[in-house]
């Protein structure tokens, strides 16, 4: 909580004083509190619009080597957490009529890559879940977006600097892309644009001897 505290603070300080924010702590691995969590801070806010769907964790696992818990808690997080977000927030904008759910997943969800199998399991489910959602929620007035990030320059995995790795970008840059794709309400995209844009097409059916950081 402090460190929602200090950005609502530094929010207020730099954007706008008057700013409405609320402050709620969620642990969308405890899927039966995700609804009720949601649903008090969507009153205390008067309704939402959107939703961002983004919190999501990674790890390096190995399989077969005593990491089983750790793969778990990947799904736990990535799928089975957003899912109940997700449901959440779909009860709150079949109230409203309308609403846009926005899911935060990876371009790992097209490409596999060794020591990444539930990382890369847990994107690719929440993709489909997202486009199966599109599908069902279009008739409520009820807008999915998909956002597929490349690597991003953060502390995601303990121990390795992202920054280094191809294409990379910083924070600032990823929220910008992101924001834009939203404000449009597109479909799916991809973060940063160049080069994932143009390479998209080929991701998922590179050799193996690729799939490795």
């Amino acid at each position: 909580m402090p460190l929602l505290e200090q950005l609502r603070d530094e929010i207020h300080t730099t954007i706008d004083g008057e700013l409405r924010i609320e402050l709620a702590v969620l642990d969308v691995c405890k899927t039966d509190t995700v609804a009720e969590t949601l649903h008090d801070l969507f009153s205390r806010l008067g309704g939402i619009d959107t939703i961002v769907v983004n919190a999501g964790a990674n790890d390096v696992t190995n399989i077969g080597q005593e990491d089983l818990h750790k793969e778990l808690k990947l799904i736990d997080t990535n799928l089975s957490g957003a899912i109940a977000t997700i449901g959440a927030a779909t009860e709150h904008f079949n109230a409203r009529g309308k609403g846009h759910v926005v899911g935060i997943s990876s371009l790992a969800s097209l490409q596999p890559f060794a020591q990444q199998a539930a990382y890369s399991a847990s994107k690719a489910g929440f993709s489909m879940y997202l486009k199966a959602a599109r599908i069902e929620l279009r008739k409520m007035g009820i807008t999915v977006t998909d956002i597929l990030p490349g690597y991003i320059a953060t502390d995601i995995v303990d121990g390795m600097d992202i920054s280094k790795l191809p294409f990379a970008i910083p924070t600032t840059q990823a929220a910008q892309e992101m924001a834009r794709l939203i404000e449009k309400k597109a479909e799916r995209g991809v973060v940063p644009a160049f080069p994932w844009k143009y390479l998209r097409p080929f991701i998922g059916h590179l050799p193996e001897r690729f799939s490795h950081y």
